[in-house]
Formats: C-alpha cells, sequence, structure tokens
C-alpha cells in the first residue's frame, strides 16, 4: 500500500505513477486493485475503493482528469512553489502513467461524533 494522490471523476478514482514504480509493475501482472484515502485525524471520512485499474491512453480522459486534479489540490499543482507544481500537465503530455480504477466494492468509515461504516456495491 502506498499512499497517492486521487481523484474521483467520472465514476472512477485515478492515480498517476511513474513507469519504473512497484505499484505499475504490479498491475502489470495483476489489475485487481485496492485504493484507500481518508484523514490523518479522527475526524471525516475514509474511503476504500476496490476495482480493477486500467492505464488511460485517451487525450480527453486525461485532459479531464488533470482538470480534476487541479481543482481538488489546487496551488499544490499549479503554483511554482506548489508540492507537485505541474502534474496536471505532466498527465494532460502523458509524461505520467495515468490509471482509472473502475470499482467494483468500497467501503466508507466516519469517524468523529458518530462512527460509522458503509460497504458499497457498483454495477459494472
Amino acid at each position: 500500500m502506498t499512499p497517492l494522490l486521487a481523484v474521483w471523476t467520472g465514476g472512477a478514482l485515478y492515480f498517476a505513477t511513474g513507469d519504473q514504480e512497484r505499484k505499475t509493475r504490479n498491475l502489470h501482472g495483476n489489475h485487481h486493485c485496492v485504493m484507500t484515502t481518508g484523514t490523518n485525524v479522527l475526524d471525516g471520512l475514509d474511503i476504500t475503493i476496490e476495482g480493477r485499474a486500467e492505464l488511460v491512453h485517451d487525450p480527453t480522459e486525461r485532459s479531464v482528469t488533470a482538470d480534476a486534479y487541479e481543482g481538488k489540490y489546487g496551488d499544490l499543482l499549479t503554483s511554482p512553489d506548489g508540492t507537485w507544481y505541474g502534474l496536471g500537465d505532466t498527465i494532460r503530455s502523458g509524461r505520467v502513467l495515468l490509471y482509472r480504477i473502475d470499482p467494483d466494492s468500497g467501503f466508507a468509515f466516519g469517524k468523529g461524533r458518530t462512527y460509522s461504516q458503509t460497504r458499497y456495491r457498483f454495477g459494472r
């Protein structure tokens, strides 16, 4: 499990990675994966998505996803002093691998005043 920046758009979860990364090599042999994200405090929502990860080549889908990244992470991606400055353009240009996880199931864990757990099934 590796923490990654991810965005949800168009009914799927997207993440970007390098072509020599361990996650890329793992997905090359087995496209089933699990992605988890959440907060680092005991308030909010943690989410886990299970599904099949597919490499995205379509320029329009890459552009829409890059826009979603920039909308979600703002200055971290668009400001010259941002942590991941230029990632949106790197996604658009194809200089980084972009994966789409088409979800099969998901789990949401609410934290805070009321704790909860919900399981989701996606119809595909």
